[in-house]
């Protein structure tokens, strides 16, 4: 009976490891038809990868938040904030669940559950579902997302204090839980520059100068005051003409960071009562990942694995924009998407890491123990054995789920024109300054006290 049951557990981790892989393959070709430039078809073949299962149940999260950012880059503002305010709701149902659920059991792997985003993630939520109310001119729902984009901000670290506790206090049912203590990081983002930049000129475009005056002010205090996120000069924004008009040209470049496997292995050593954690890959040969006291009853070495954030550079290097086919300046960066998505990201790190290492403590030891039992002598009971080591490394992946279609960072600029109709042209340039991508607006009408908003995009 104890063989079968050893190897119905090995065969379980088997047969369910393609449960708990991220599958990120299907994505490639809907990619491919966004960097060509045909939005549409990206929606398309995102629609049929869903038709096709591709995106799980579990997944929907993602799903949502997936198309909802491709059908505003295809223009579609209606049907684009339908699904990012699903992405929402579900975001805030799912956060509430996974928080439960992590505090019930540290036996699942992140992979079979449900995806709850990342905060960056719906962040930016909020803020392209104001850019579709801006092109919608719907400024009264435009200024909601705002809100509710610093909201959140604002609640973050009291966010993770509150799944800290809730982690704390466990449940009674779990009586395989490895006992490790959680302490919520602190957050150091708390103020948008976008998100300041889109309601400075609803603002304005309102006659609401005073109000606009003091978002101009909680922008700048946004680069003063977080270093670590806005590293490069504050751009210059105009939201008052004097008597003319502005035009505003917002870019949204490149792709988001994506999650990579970080591999580690697991060392326990009895006499120190000691759990040392270490890098699994030739670049770091061995090197210590971390340490923490624990009282362990042997020695043993396990494998586990937690994702970590790595950028997508992007191609582009200038974006110049030309009115009347003559140049008025350059776009400049706003907000790098990755240095945001690494910050709030750092917040829920610590959480990720140490119920992963939980639960590679209990698959462990629970392996460990079936492998004594299994151990008949042998080739016979080698078998056993390393099948119960390939069945536990292959059960310990990486939650990699993330949503791809944010971008990666966000450039305007301010122009000072006269009212009227203009012929705008953006032209996106590459780091070696060669012609990239041009976006055309002919006929494009600029007025006075009006959010004279062109929005661009570029993957590469």
């Amino acid at each position: 009976m104890l063989r079968l049951l050893c190897f119905a557990a090995v065969l379980s981790g088997l047969v369910g490891c393609s449960s708990v892989a991220t599958r990120k393959g299907f994505y490639e070709p809907i990619t491919a038809e966004l960097r060509s430039g045909c939005p549409e078809a990206a929606l398309q073949k995102l629609e049929l990868a869903r038709e096709d299962n591709k995106y799980a149940e579990k997944d929907r999260l993602l799903y949502f938040i997936d198309a909802g950012l491709l059908s505003h880059y295809a223009g579609d503002h209606t049907f684009s904030n339908a699904k990012l305010h699903l992405a929402e709701e579900a975001a805030e149902e799912l956060f509430t669940k996974s928080v439960s659920r992590a505090a019930a059991s540290f036996v699942l792997n992140d992979n079979v559950l449900e995806y709850a985003g990342e905060d960056y993630e719906i962040l930016y939520t909020n803020l392209i579902k104001a850019l579709n109310y801006i092109a919608l001119s719907d400024f009264e729902a435009g200024f909601v997302e705002i809100r509710r984009a610093n909201l959140k901000l604002e609640l973050l670290e009291q966010k993770y204090a509150d799944a800290a506790t809730q982690l704390q206090r466990g449940s009674p049912d779990d009586t395989g839980r490895v006992k490790i203590d959680y302490d919520a990081d602190k957050v150091r983002f708390h103020n948008d520059a976008f998100a300041r930049y889109l309601s400075m000129h609803m603002y304005a475009a309102n006659g609401k100068m005073d109000d606009a005056r003091i978002d101009y002010d909680f922008l700048v205090e946004a680069f003063r005051s977080q270093p670590h996120i806005y590293d490069f000069p504050l751009p210059e924004v105009k939201y008052d003409s004097r008597g003319g008009a502005i035009l505003s040209v917002v870019a949204l470049v490149g792709l988001p960071p994506v999650k990579e496997a970080l591999n580690l292995r697991l060392r326990t050593d009895k006499d120190l009562d000691l759990v040392q954690v270490l890098y699994d890959d030739p670049e770091h040969e061995q090197a210590e990942y971390s340490h923490l006291p624990m009282k362990v009853s042997a020695d043993y070495y396990f494998k586990f694995s937690i994702p970590k954030l790595v950028p997508q550079p992007s191609m582009v290097g200038s974006i110049r924009v030309l009115v009347g086919g003559q140049p008025v300046g350059q776009l400049q960066l706003l907000e790098d998407v990755g240095c945001v998505a690494e910050e709030t990201f750092a917040a829920r790190k610590s959480l990720i890491y140490l119920r992963t290492l939980a639960r590679a403590i209990s698959k462990g030891l629970a392996a460990h123990k079936l492998k004594k039992e299994a151990d008949t002598g042998g080739l016979g009971g080698w078998l056993k054995k390393a099948a119960i080591d390939i069945g536990t490394d292959l059960i310990e992946n990486a939650d990699l789920r993330s949503s791809q279609y944010l971008p990666g960072s966000i450039h305007v600029g301010d122009f000072e024109l006269e009212s009227g109709v203009h012929d705008i042209l953006v032209e996106f340039y590459d780091t070696d300054g060669r012609l990239s991508g041009q976006s055309r607006h002919p006929g494009f009408t600029v007025s006075a006290r009006a959010f004279n908003l062109i929005e661009v995009h570029s993957v590469d």
